[in-house]
């Protein structure tokens, strides 16, 4: 996929993950910061070095591949230590630095062990020490996690964030998940056919999305038509609603609806909050949640999650039966078309 005027700076310690679908320009790009990928225009800099043309091995970026790329015929010291004797350090350093990376991945003691010994998520360790050993001043990240089980790669996210404080890395991280980018990341940047849609914290990306295309993929989010009425109202069908941000201007707008955020009312509310009338198409028990599927009397379908305890279930009601959902002005999101 090729990238379209795409412009990202990144300030020393943060975590940036590079999120979108498939074809959405992620690898082009990451292959373009590391040196894999000439770029035809434009420039890349390392702090202020120009580094566009430099070869990988001269960068000083550490890389995680989402395979690992560790060498099977090697144990875990020669694999760790592989980027020392590529950039020729003086091997008298090489054992305090072995001894000081597989102690940063809790790996003390493995330096020994082949590769067909460990498990995924020690395999995962292995690669990321062999990335920071030479203490780079990028760690790029492309999907390291995906291989893994939904159990390991969460317990993985939290010990990769927690390591990002403690060694204060700056970290280029590409996923398609979009809860691991989420849950890393001190800001993610979205791309869509080559281009950064939106770049943003977690919660403003999420809560604050800058057109339908980043609504839609983030979160568990439905769009609906509306029509701009004000500044700070828009109208879906008959229903006027409020937000507390600006109803951008334009042709096409869609109100960008979160599970979350509706909330069933029990008959006493704010006066102050948008009320929206709705019967009960389904529902669907999933473990922590039940979601409920609603058909809206102004036209369109929502879902919104309850809790599947006993504050939940008490205002969950049955296919057919009417409902009324509240959306609170804070939450109420107008977005352009993409």
């Amino acid at each position: 996929m090729a990238l379209d005027n795409v412009s990202l700076e990144v300030a020393p310690g943060e975590f940036v993950s590079i999120l979108g679908p498939s074809g959405s320009g992620k690898t082009t790009f990451l292959g373009i910061l590391g040196g894999f990928v000439q770029p035809t225009s434009g420039s890349i800099h390392l702090g202020t070095v120009d580094i566009t043309y430099a070869p990988p091995h001269k960068r000083d970026i550490g890389i995680v591949f989402q395979n690992y790329a560790l060498f099977p015929h090697m144990n875990v010291a020669d694999n760790i230590t592989f980027p020392l004797r590529a950039r020729h350090v003086p091997k008298s350093q090489w054992a305090d630095k072995l001894e000081g990376a597989l102690a940063m991945v809790e790996l003390s003691g493995y330096g020994q062990r082949q590769i067909h010994e460990l498990s995924g998520g020690q395999r995962q360790r292995v690669a990321l020490a062999r990335a920071m050993i030479f203490e780079p001043r990028l760690i790029l990240m492309d999907e390291p996690l995906s291989a893994l089980d939904k159990q390991l790669r969460e317990t993985m996210q939290i010990e990769l964030k927690q390591l990002h404080h403690k060694l204060d890395a700056t970290i280029i991280y590409v996923t398609h998940d979009q809860r691991e980018a989420l849950t890393m990341s001190d800001r993610v940047a979205i791309m869509n056919k080559g281009r950064i849609a939106q770049i943003d914290t977690p919660e403003r990306l999420h809560d604050w999305p800058a057109d339908s295309f980043v609504a839609s993929f983030i979160g568990e989010a439905t769009l609906l038509p509306v029509v701009r009425k004000s500044a700070d109202t828009a109208a879906l069908g008959d229903t006027l609603l409020r937000s507390t941000q600006p109803v951008p201007t334009g042709d096409k707008l869609f109100l960008a609806v979160h599970s979350e955020k509706l909330i069933v009312s029990d008959g006493n509310h704010d006066t102050n909050v948008n009320v929206l009338h709705a019967t009960v198409k389904d529902t669907l028990y999933q473990g922590e949640s039940i979601r409920v599927f609603i058909t809206l009397d102004t036209g369109g379908e929502l879902s919104l999650r309850l809790p599947s305890n006993h504050s939940g279930r008490r205002l969950l009601k049955q296919p057919g039966e009417p409902i009324t959902v509240l959306l609170h002005p804070d939450d109420t999101v107008v977005v352009p078309q993409a």
